[in-house]
């Protein structure tokens, strides 16, 4: 049960939102930047796809499950992962997933961020920009690592409620996909409104 009385229906980090419009507005418009927006500038090198990924291997390591589960079904929408193998792979050992040399190099600085800021060294840098990671890239990374410890938090630290329904996070996904983050669009499928609690 959430610690705070949140709008019922809302799973995750949308309840959360929800309660603090304000907010949430910044929250989302962070996101959409580093998850879509700057995969479009001609400095980055980062899909959407991948950039998905980072974000699920972080929220994976905090043991986010909301987190962890609907980017890596945005994640997995995007690369063509139907049945969600590759992003398992990367949560479970990035180095032997079937990704770039460049987004191992990566994931390894998004991990060290996920302990501290102070542990991602020089070598860590070097070994990703050796494999073609661009500067941007490289700030993205650490931005999206250090944001995704605030959210993890941010959904765990008030128990939020998260459904264990797969279909839910693929539906979600699509929309995602198509239209960026909000927090005013209606969550649930049609024909849906309150998820059945799971993991936080």
């Amino acid at each position: 049960m959430p610690y705070i009385q949140l709008p019922e229906g809302l799973p995750g980090i949308r309840g959360p939102m929800a309660f603090s419009p304000q907010t949430a507005d910044p929250l989302n418009a962070l996101v959409n930047v580093l998850l879509r927006d700057n995969a479009s500038r001609p400095d980055s090198s980062l899909t959407e796809g991948e950039r998905e990924l980072i974000a699920t291997y972080v929220s994976s390591l905090n043991d986010c499950f909301f987190c962890q589960t609907i980017h890596g079904a945005v994640a997995s929408h995007h690369l063509g992962d139907d049945d969600w193998s590759l992003v398992q792979s990367v949560k479970c050992n990035p180095d032997q997933a079937a990704i770039s040399p460049k987004l191992k190099a990566l994931l390894a600085v998004a991990g060290a961020v996920q302990q501290s800021g102070k542990a991602v060294t020089p070598e860590l840098i070097a070994a990703a920009r050796a494999e073609g990671a661009t500067d941007l890239d490289i700030h993205d990374t650490v931005l999206i690592a250090a944001a995704f410890c605030m959210f993890n938090r941010y959904v765990d630290g008030l128990a939020t409620e998260a459904p264990n329904k797969p279909d839910l996070y693929r539906y979600r996904a699509t929309r995602i996909a198509a239209d960026g983050y909000a927090s005013q669009d209606a969550y649930m499928p049609p024909g849906e409104s309150t998820p059945v609690a799971g993991t936080n």
